[in-house]
């Protein structure tokens, strides 16, 4: 197993004690897993932020976004109809909530590694109903001049993709839900192939079927048509129980690089990659046997969420593949890749 990631020696790059809560009566629990786009000369991060209420003895509460603001949810953690055995997700009387309330805020940096609040710039929040736990894991393309915010929608009806674009990061247009529940993780490929737009995204089942990374086209980047699964888990290896997309995928001369997390049954999350045809996106040339990258530093094993590293954003120079992401799903943390090492590692022949 190779771990090919130089990671940044300043990682955590940011902590949640670095950032200052969106509205009193909350906290910052988690920092989670950054878009990433240049603008203006330096490198943003649109950061994944997670708050909620300060915890009490014998109370959870969290909160929930409503049509006026938000509303604090309390429950006795000794109330049978509560099933908390996961610090994400909660259940409470048949019905799951979030733990944390998650909005997208943006940090900028002259070196790509010092990044700090600008002045004159929005956070990003759910809007509708079906953004009523929140918006997370934001994937930005540039397309044309514009930029494409594919992020999760999360609520009670359910887990969608959303889309918002923006030229200047001030002013936003909203498409609403692109591709209905269950689905995330989707990345909007930063070019136009034979006249279509192209999107990777992951669907969930329950039943049959998996947690698989599929891939669409669409006429307009709006409407998604044409999905075919492209990519599956593979059973007893280290992306056995899920895979998903990270961004956008990256061109290369041998095809689209793109870097994906996969997880095993241990929920221990990892980075691996593969290549599509450049011609043809639907089609998988290669794929990494091995995971590119393992949490292994302690910042990313101990967390609110240990053993993961999770990407959704990077920034390309050359050879030179600049990752940012989440690490135990509580700290923003960056690496350097070759992209002629990543590529030199993939394996031409295998099962999808």
């Amino acid at each position: 197993m190779t771990d090919q990631a130089l990671r940044f020696t300043q990682n955590p790059l940011l902590s949640p004690k670095d950032l200052n809560p969106s509205r009193e009566g909350l906290e910052i629990t988690c920092l989670l897993n950054p878009g990433v786009f240049t603008f203006e000369n330096k490198t943003w991060l649109l950061v994944r932020v997670a708050e909620r209420p300060a915890q009490q003895e014998g109370i959870i509460s969290f909160p929930v976004l409503t049509g006026d603001g938000i509303e604090i949810i309390e429950i006795a953690t000794a109330d049978p109809d509560l099933d908390a055995g996961d610090p994400r997700v909660i259940r409470y009387k048949g019905v799951d909530y979030l733990t944390t309330l998650s909005h997208l805020r943006m940090l900028c940096s002259d070196d790509g590694i010092h990044f700090y609040e600008p002045e004159g710039y929005p956070y990003l929040q759910g809007e509708t109903t079906q953004e009523a736990f929140g918006v997370e894991d934001c994937r930005v393309s540039l397309i044309e001049g514009t930029y494409h915010l594919t992020y999760t929608a999360v609520s009670g009806q359910g887990v969608g993709v959303g889309l918002r674009t923006t030229k200047d990061w001030k002013q936003f247009a909203s498409e609403g839900m692109i591709i209905p529940p269950h689905n995330k993780d989707c990345a909007i490929f930063e070019e136009r192939i034979n006249g279509k737009y192209y999107a990777l995204h992951r669907p969930s089942s329950v039943d049959l079927g998996g947690n698989y990374i599929w891939i669409a086209e669409s006429p307009d980047g709006i409407y998604w048509g044409k999905h075919q699964c492209i990519i599956r888990t593979r059973e007893g290896s280290w992306d056995s129980a899920r895979v998903g997309a990270g961004a956008a995928p990256i061109k290369t001369d041998q095809g689209w690089l793109e870097i994906y997390h996969g997880a095993d049954a241990g929920h221990r999350y990892c980075l691996g990659a593969f290549l599509l045809d450049l011609d043809d996106p639907t089609k998988v040339l290669a794929r990494t046997d091995d995971p590119i990258m393992v949490p292994t530093a302690e910042y990313e094993t101990s967390g609110f969420f240990g053993h993961v590293v999770f990407t959704n954003g990077h920034v390309v120079n050359g050879d030179e593949l600049t990752i940012y992401y989440g690490a135990a799903d509580e700290f923003v943390c960056g690496a350097k890749f070759s992209i002629a090492e990543l590529l030199s590692s993939l394996t031409y022949s295998h099962d999808r």
